[in-house]
């Protein structure tokens, strides 16, 4: 699980990442990602229930990607808050597809250093 200090909460900031947060797309997961005046790099995840809806599997698949974020946060620049959408498909993607998918994604947008 993702410390405090590095979950985007509020409703307000998810909209303004969705919003203003430059995009970038990878098999069946989206990143956006947004500058802030934090020196901390905060997330938020969103899967809806096109992705499943079963909310064991929308929870399995936000556990996975959540701990995968963590495991990589070291590596990560600060300052930014990034937003990861789920597409349908990547419930049938196992835990090392989704590791893949993610480090592909945090290259793209430049952010793992």
């Amino acid at each position: 699980m993702l410390p405090k200090e590095n979950r985007l909460k509020k409703e307000k900031e998810i909209e303004g990442v969705f919003r203003r947060g430059k995009g970038f797309k990878e098999d069946f997961l989206i990143l956006k990602a947004v500058k802030n005046d934090l020196n901390e790099i905060r997330f938020g995840f969103i899967i809806s229930g096109k992705v499943s809806k079963r909310a064991t599997i929308r929870n399995k698949i936000k556990r996975r990607i959540s701990s995968l974020v963590t495991l990589q946060m070291n590596k990560l620049k600060k300052g930014v808050d990034i937003l990861l959408i789920a597409l349908p498909g990547l419930e049938k993607k196992d835990f090392w597809e989704i590791e893949e998918v993610l480090n592909k994604l945090f290259k793209k947008a430049k952010i793992i250093e």
